[in-house]
């Protein structure tokens, strides 16, 4: 088993008695899967359970996933009263939620919003976006800008419509804009930590719990130059 985060260096960004929100590191996975890899819901608990020195099991209940490879905000319920409301808050699209991406290639509109219908593919599982309605296709919906023009790439705030598998990825790719690192989706190299310049980086919610309006914010990874340089002021 590998073990890619620890309850020590793990980036708590919101926490209260209902629901923990994490800054998840590209490489890291949300959940257990078939690799055998110790997730990152394992490694909360951990964290819940030496710091509230809480006996027996800890309660932690997975709202959303990122993609492996992606960085940024994830979601989990401290308590079963909060995990329903959670789910079926972004389940209905209730969660205002907004990324950041690099991509090398110039996207052809400064703005614009882009729609598409992707078809996954579970064996190669990744998702291929078409420009018009084919078989077995979920339409998928986004709206990107350019932030900032780097010497090399070119920074995208996105904001989601719809939450399709690989959304993000397939679209850009859809439009000759693969994300920087993503092999899967046509960019030429891979990024040395084996993730992508794929960001969750703000949302928005109502807690579940107090009613009270949330926004959170992550920073991307910082020991990455490229988004040192999205960060640095001109």
């Amino acid at each position: 088993m590998k073990i890619l985060s620890d309850k020590n260096n793990l980036n708590v960004l919101y926490e209260d008695n209902h629901l923990i929100v994490i800054n998840k590191r590209p490489g890291d996975i949300v959940q257990g899967d078939k690799t055998g890899d110790k997730p990152l819901s394992e490694v909360v608990k951990e964290y819940l359970k030496e710091k509230y020195q809480k006996p027996g099991n800890v309660y932690l209940g997975v709202v959303h996933r990122l993609d492996r490879p992606t960085s940024g905000i994830v979601v989990f319920a401290r308590t079963s009263k909060a995990l329903p409301r959670l789910n079926r808050m972004f389940a209905d699209k209730e969660a205002g939620k907004t990324y950041w991406a690099v991509v090398q290639n110039p996207p052809p509109r400064q703005e614009d919003t882009l729609e598409h219908w992707l078809v996954r593919n579970p064996k190669q599982n990744r998702s291929y976006a078409h420009t018009r309605e084919v078989r077995d296709a979920k339409k998928a919906s986004l709206t990107y800008k350019v932030l900032k023009k780097l010497q090399r790439y070119y920074l995208l705030e996105i904001d989601l419509h719809t939450g399709r598998h690989h959304q993000i990825r397939a679209q850009l790719a859809g439009i000759g804009c693969p994300i920087k690192g993503d092999l899967k989706y046509g960019f030429d190299r891979s990024n040395k930590d084996a993730g992508i310049h794929l960001h969750a980086r703000r949302l928005s919610f109502v807690h579940p719990v107090k009613k009270e309006e949330i926004t959170i914010t992550a920073p991307p990874p910082v020991t990455d130059i490229v988004w040192q340089n999205c960060l640095a002021n001109d």
